[in-house]
Formats: C-alpha cells, sequence, structure tokens
C-alpha cells in the first residue's frame, strides 16, 4: 500500500489589498492584489522554512498574489517540483482582490508559466449580488469548488504537493485560517471542516 499524499497548503503573503483594508476597514479596489514588500520578505521566510520538503508539484491559484508567492517559495526549490495553475482553489469571490485578470495577460507577465487550459475569464464573472463594481460568488458554487478541489487533490498521483491559494477557501477546506504566508498540512482522509 502506498503512503498517503502529503498536501501542505501555504496561504499567500500579504498584498496591496490585505494592507489597505487593514489599514482602513474598507475595500480599496484593488482587483488581483499583488504583493507587498512585507509580502515578498514572508514568501521569502516561507521559502526557507519549506526548503526540505519533497515538493513534485505546486499548484497555485492564477490570482497574481498566489503566483507571487508561488515563483519566490518553489522557484529555486531543490526538489524542483512542477508548477500547475488551477482555478478550484481561487478565493472565494467577496472582494476587489479576488476578481481576476483574462489568462491572456497572466500568460504575457508570467511566460513561464502553463496557463493555456485556463479560460479567458476564469473568476466569477455572472452578474447577480454585487459589492461594488464586483460580482460575489454564490455560496452554494464555492462551497462545491471546495468540495470538487477536495476530489481533484484525492486524483491527484503525486505523493507530495503543495498548493498556493488563499484565506477564506484554505478556511473552508482545512477549517484553518492561516495568515500570510502561513501553511498547514491537508490530511485527505479526515472529514472535511464545517464552515
Amino acid at each position: 500500500m502506498s503512503s498517503p499524499t502529503r498536501i501542505v497548503c501555504l496561504r499567500h503573503g500579504e498584498s496591496t489589498f490585505n494592507a489597505a483594508h487593514r489599514a482602513t476597514g474598507r475595500d480599496p479596489g484593488h482587483r488581483d492584489a499583488r504583493l507587498t514588500e512585507r509580502g515578498h520578505a514572508q514568501a521569502e521566510a516561507a521559502r526557507a522554512r519549506l526548503r526540505d520538503v519533497p515538493f513534485e508539484l505546486v499548484v497555485t491559484s492564477p490570482l497574481t498574489r498566489a503566483i507571487q508567492t508561488s515563483a519566490i517559495v518553489f522557484g529555486e526549490h531543490p526538489s524542483a517540483p512542477r508548477v500547475l495553475v488551477e482555478v478550484l482553489h481561487r478565493e472565494c469571490q467577496e472582494s476587489s482582490c479576488d476578481v481576476g485578470r483574462a489568462a491572456s495577460e497572466i500568460a504575457a507577465e508570467f511566460p513561464h508559466l502553463d496557463v493555456g487550459h485556463l479560460p479567458e475569464v476564469w473568476w466569477h464573472a455572472e452578474e447577480g449580488s454585487q459589492v461594488g463594481d464586483y460580482p460575489v460568488e454564490p455560496r452554494h458554487l464555492f462551497d462545491a469548488r471546495v468540495a470538487d478541489f477536495r476530489e481533484w487533490l484525492r486524483a491527484r498521483p503525486e505523493r507530495t504537493i503543495a498548493v498556493v491559494g488563499h484565506g477564506t477557501f484554505f478556511f473552508h477546506l482545512t477549517g484553518i485560517w492561516l495568515d500570510n504566508c502561513d501553511f498547514t498540512e491537508l490530511d485527505l482522509a479526515a472529514r472535511p471542516a464545517a464552515a
């Protein structure tokens, strides 16, 4: 019998949205927010803490702050893991920073990543309940995404996987709230967290 898959869930570093929202309590309108200098430093610290884990695969959300974190933490990782961009674990769309950019824009900025499998618009874009100028993802769709991602991970052949993603998504996946660049391990055999 093969050993269980080790899955490490790593939240992205501090973004410009995180910093502005902490200071004002309001959505600053930072669509697809990027890392701050502090976020870069947090990712560098995480790189040192995860250096000795022999990752085979890194699965990153297509939101820029997650891509940037992945590049810093795993870009020169000793095990040279494959990096895969996956939309299932993008953040729950509740704020400006959770609205993405077109796949073609991501490809132009990060040519080392394969995003050819992504639709051009991969975030929740259906009109409905709005927060400001941004559609909010209905809870039933988000919950289904969390369950689908759990099954997607269960089907992966790799034995050691890093997942770079987002606070709300990881809370619903693991039951743990992660600060920027904190990480936890996901046990796929455990019951899903109630949220």
